[in-house]
């Protein structure tokens, strides 16, 4: 089998959910210096993906059905060797892996990589631990309607729920539950409710609100520390200028850039794309620049990831399915990749 070559910082995988024939979802590794496709894994109907710690491994969470459409469903996680592309291995899960739009929290990892969680909905939820090295199931763990898997460090998972909360499991050494515990509400979700996507930081998580808020938490304490919010918007740009799309935060962890496709709109708005791209300081909370997107040329901005080096790229995917690569420290546009894909709506950088 054929090496993909040496990796490069400045790659990025471009997870295809194929709206038109969606049981043959892909993922492809593209190369943001050449602009090359450099490779594709298959990755079944509605797939969860994610990257090992490392960054050796792409898991992938899916459904195969055994006559293409419908038939006998199967669960799998599915681990690729990301060096050749090749699958190296499976784990067949119950047939309730949570099946929803592009999404980092459907498939993760332990901080040391030893465990692998998937989420479970039935709509029941829960979610699963599995062994990547044993390629076995550990448990499953029921998690009372909250959903979703955040890591955070080598034994503990997070899962949002609808009263505004997060559930935290703290596992043992086998993958079994040795305890919980429920953080306080830290947004209303009838007021402003967030997007369930959330943006990693250097030591947690953002979850971003429809209207603009910013909830920052920090994982590194033995149980989640909720900071201060703050807003992307100002007073007057509250409620006319929001956050919007699938993937809809990316932040460089050394210069401490949040980047976020925003637009106009209103209630309802929130899975629109943005015509603009802010980027803002997280310590000042400041935005330090905005990005105007020829929409009418490239389409409105669904998804946004950014490499993580001292030269970084800002990639994002538009509503035509194009794959915009910019230079992230000043916002010029180096290339647009024409339709990559059907419906290309998550980004991974190694």
């Amino acid at each position: 089998m054929a090496r993909v070559g040496p990796k490069s910082p400045h790659w990025v995988y471009v997870v295809d959910y194929a709206f038109l024939n969606e049981i043959d979802s892909r993922v492809y590794l593209f190369d943001g210096d050449t602009y090359r496709r450099i490779g594709q894994i298959d990755a079944g109907f509605f797939p969860g993906v994610n990257l090992s710690p490392d960054g050796k491994t792409t898991a992938v969470a899916t459904t195969y059905f055994a006559r293409g459409g419908h038939g006998t469903r199967t669960d799998v996680v599915e681990f690729n060797d990301n060096a050749t592309l090749g699958k190296t291995g499976e784990i067949v899960i119950p047939p309730k892996h949570t099946q929803t739009l592009a999404n980092l929290f459907t498939v993760a990892y332990s901080s040391d990589g030893r465990f692998v969680y998937t989420p479970y909905l039935t709509p029941a939820a829960s979610f699963g631990v599995l062994d990547p090295a044993k390629k076995t199931v550990l448990s499953e763990i029921d998690t009372a309607g909250c959903t979703l898997v955040f890591p955070w460090g080598p034994n503990r998972v997070s899962s949002i729920c609808e009263s505004g909360r997060l559930l935290t499991v703290t596992l043992d050494a086998q993958g079994h539950e040795s305890s919980r515990a429920t953080s306080e509400s830290f947004f209303d979700p009838d007021q402003d409710p967030v997007f369930a996507q959330a943006v990693p930081l250097s030591d947690g998580y953002a979850y971003v609100s429809f209207l603009g808020q910013v909830h920052e938490i920090n994982f590194t304490q033995p149980k989640p520390v909720l900071r201060t919010p703050w807003s992307l918007v100002s007073a007057t740009e509250k409620g006319t200028w929001r956050p919007g799309g699938v993937q809809i935060g990316a932040v460089h962890k050394t210069l401490g850039k949040l980047f976020v496709p925003m637009h106009r709109g209103g209630d309802g708005s929130h899975k629109d794309g943005g015509s603009e791209i802010w980027v803002f300081d997280l310590k000042s909370h400041q935005r330090t620049a905005r990005w105007q997107v020829d929409t009418k040329e490239l389409g409105d901005v669904i998804s946004v990831q950014v490499s993580q080096d001292t030269k970084p790229l800002l990639f994002a995917t538009t509503v035509r399915a194009d794959l915009l690569i910019f230079e992230a420290l000043t916002g010029k546009l180096r290339h647009d990749e024409k339709k990559l894909g059907q419906t290309p709506q998550l980004l991974l950088n190694p």
